[in-house]
């Protein structure tokens, strides 16, 4: 099928005739889906604050050194690269809500590890864990929420994937202002803890539960989420087995759309932001900006300013985003 066929273009679960869906209960499940994206931004800005906290540790806790200080802020992208590819094996076996939740333990488990260190190799390893779990989040939170959201919210809350992973930068720069390593780590474990409650009592995507032929729990989640489960239409046979392939990106709708994001996502990894993310507070005493209280230092003047400095990661994605969460037919 082409991306012109209409029998392609209509979603895959749909409300009868125009009127949208009354349920409220969607945008809870996707708050509890975005926990984990709020984790993820966390454990990203985490070392910024946390750097100079350890390079101040008095024995007997873990002093970082300089070679130790810049493995602490990057072995979270080798976690988050196995993370990824985890999730992605995660997701289709396991499910979506399933993997939402095994997300979920190395985050808490990670900052624990933390939180307890007595030497550098467990403050490594809790690093490591977390970013194992960021993996993970960023790549089965935007498939969760994407599917049971309906059209008229899908891309509002698909937007505040990205929104809540700033959130967390934000709050692990303003909490750092207040809290040492250990208790910025015990924070650390507050939002996938509660995730892991939250997600307990939300049910699994209509559309996998689909895909496992498993009808009347796809129904039973539908009327859980949307309010309603009248009207709403199964996918054609087979639909489920429909795989990507190359030929597809010869069509306008699907190339530009898919160079664009890949392009977004290439240009922000060059600018450098995460190394200023994760090492932010360090790179503004290094550059004498400590002398004033509105730029670098343990102040609010200095949150700020980081702050806005990873605001500028989210807000040309959500301008750009569709309201209705689908790409236009160019």
């Amino acid at each position: 099928m082409t991306p012109e066929d209409p029998e392609e273009t209509q979603p895959l679960l749909r409300p009868p005739g125009d009127s949208a869906p009354r349920g409220r209960r969607v945008f809870l499940a996707a708050f509890a889906a975005a926990l984990g994206p709020l984790s993820f931004g966390f454990a990203l800005g985490y070392s910024s604050p946390a750097i100079p906290s350890l390079r101040r540790a008095a024995p007997p806790a873990p002093r970082l050194d300089d070679t130790s200080a810049s493995w602490f802020g990057a072995i979270v992208t080798l976690g988050a690269a196995a993370g990824g590819v985890l999730g992605g094996w995660l997701v289709d076996r396991a499910g979506r809500k399933l993997s939402l939740l095994l997300c979920a333990v190395p985050f808490v488990v990670g900052f624990a590890v933390i939180a307890a260190a007595q030497d550098v190799w467990m403050v490594l390893g809790g690093r490591l864990l977390t970013g194992l779990a960021c993996g993970v989040a960023s790549l089965v939170a935007p498939v969760y929420i994407s599917e049971i959201a309906y059209p008229a919210v899908r891309g509002l809350l698909g937007s505040c994937v990205q929104l809540m992973v700033v959130i967390g930068i934000l709050l692990a720069y303003l909490a750092g202002w207040v809290l040492e390593w250990r208790w910025l780590a015990v924070l650390g474990c507050g939002p996938p803890s509660l995730m892991l409650l939250l997600m307990c009592c939300m049910p699994e995507t209509p559309r996998f539960l689909l895909t496992q032929h498993k009808r009347q729990e796809a129904m039973a989640a539908l009327q859980f989420l949307w309010g309603s489960e009248q009207g709403w239409e199964e996918p054609p046979i087979g639909a489920e087995h429909q795989g990507f392939q190359l030929a597809l990106l010869r069509h306008p709708g699907i190339y530009k759309p898919f160079v664009i994001g890949i392009s977004l996502m290439a240009f922000q990894q060059l600018s450098g932001v995460n190394a200023i993310m994760f090492y932010a507070e360090t790179i503004f005493e290094a550059a004498k900006f400590k002398v004033s209280p509105w730029a670098g230092g343990p102040s609010p003047g200095c949150s700020c300013l980081r702050s806005f400095l990873c605001m500028s990661r989210v807000w040309p994605l959500v301008s750009v985003s569709s309201p209705t969460g689908l790409w236009p037919s160019w």
